[in-house]
């Protein structure tokens, strides 16, 4: 057994041997196309504006062909006038009213009961599942549209696309930057564990856990740069509802029709619901940080609070007169 062991160490050394030639060969070789790369250039300032404009292309070319695929796939169609003549004339009204060009305004079937915006003033379209129709009143169908409006107004969606592709971009960059670099760690490491006669203990020598370490800052960086764009979402979607009581001066029937889209979603929803409490005691402080961090939108009691509270002022501001009291709980 003894003989053995010391008949396979030296392969293992030579193993490792050979495996910090090839790693550094090929951080070499990775390292001089970078330079020839980097040398081929115009110059700094024409490689950031090259970059720039491939970017905006990039997320321009992303977010349309991601949109005719949604809306491929969800089977959308357009609404007739002929088929919703009422509907079409609070639409018009809107349109008229807010700077969110004439998007089409399509209906499909949706898992659930739900709106949302895509596109941008210029070419935009609103999506509206069926179930609207016959689950809001006319006032509570234009509020949600105003608000998708407000979306199409301030190019929500595509902002948010292009932040990402940017965000792609720059880390590409970074990576490939680095690559060399990683080369080396990494083949020094895997070397290392083989001359120890331990291949498989290499992510825990030093430079293993540099590696490692690496790895998770990257991780924690795009973690970071998501938390940041979600709270963008969540504050858009704050401005959009803002936007749309601005328009159409009715914010019980924003919050109306949130409520009601709220329960629709909800399949243990029912009459008596409002009677019990619910709360989902298994959830932990952590973990309801974290969904909230990694929400796109706030929550829908949360923005119901700040719409019943608008009412609230709006009807102090009506003095003498009797404001609307419409229960959307």
């Amino acid at each position: 057994m003894g003989t053995r062991r010391q008949g396979t160490h030296p392969l293992m050394v030579l193993v490792g041997a050979s495996l910090l030639v090839f790693y550094a060969s090929l951080a070499y070789l990775s390292y001089r196309a970078l330079v020839a790369l980097w040398s081929a250039t115009p110059g700094l300032e024409t490689t950031l504006l090259v970059v720039a404009v491939g970017t905006l292309v990039v997320g321009y070319l992303s977010y349309r062909f991601g949109t005719a695929q949604l809306l491929s796939g969800l089977e959308a169609v357009e609404l007739p006038r002929s088929r919703a003549p009422g509907f079409y004339r609070r639409f018009d009204r809107l349109v008229d009213r807010m700077d969110a060009g004439d998007p089409q305004i399509l209906v499909a079937r949706l898992p659930t009961p739900n709106a949302f915006a895509l596109g941008s003033p210029r070419s935009g379209v609103v999506v509206l599942d069926r179930s609207l129709f016959g689950l809001l009143t006319v006032d509570e169908l234009e509020a949600i549209v105003a608000h998708e409006l407000a979306h199409l107004e301030g190019y929500d969606a595509f902002v948010q696309t292009l932040a990402y592709t940017a965000f792609r971009t720059l880390v590409g960059f970074a990576l490939l930057a680095s690559f060399p670099v990683v080369l080396v760690i990494g083949g020094f490491a895997r070397a290392i564990a083989w001359m120890r006669g331990r291949p498989s203990s290499w992510t825990n020598t030093l430079l293993g856990r540099l590696l490692r370490r690496a790895e998770q800052a990257v991780l924690l960086v795009s973690l970071a740069f998501t938390v940041v764009v979600l709270a963008r979402s969540r504050r858009r979607e704050y401005a959009a509802d803002d936007r749309a009581v601005t328009v159409t001066g009715r914010p019980l029937a924003l919050a109306r029709a949130l409520r009601k889209i709220q329960r629709a979603a909800d399949p243990d929803w029912g009459l008596l619901s409002p009677l019990y409490v619910h709360t989902d005691e298994t959830e932990t402080e952590d973990e309801r940080l974290w969904r909230r961090l990694l929400s796109t939108h706030p929550s829908t009691d949360e923005r119901i609070d700040r719409l019943v509270e608008r009412a609230r002022t709006q009807q102090n501001g009506r003095r003498g007169r009797e404001g609307e009291r419409i229960p959307v709980r």
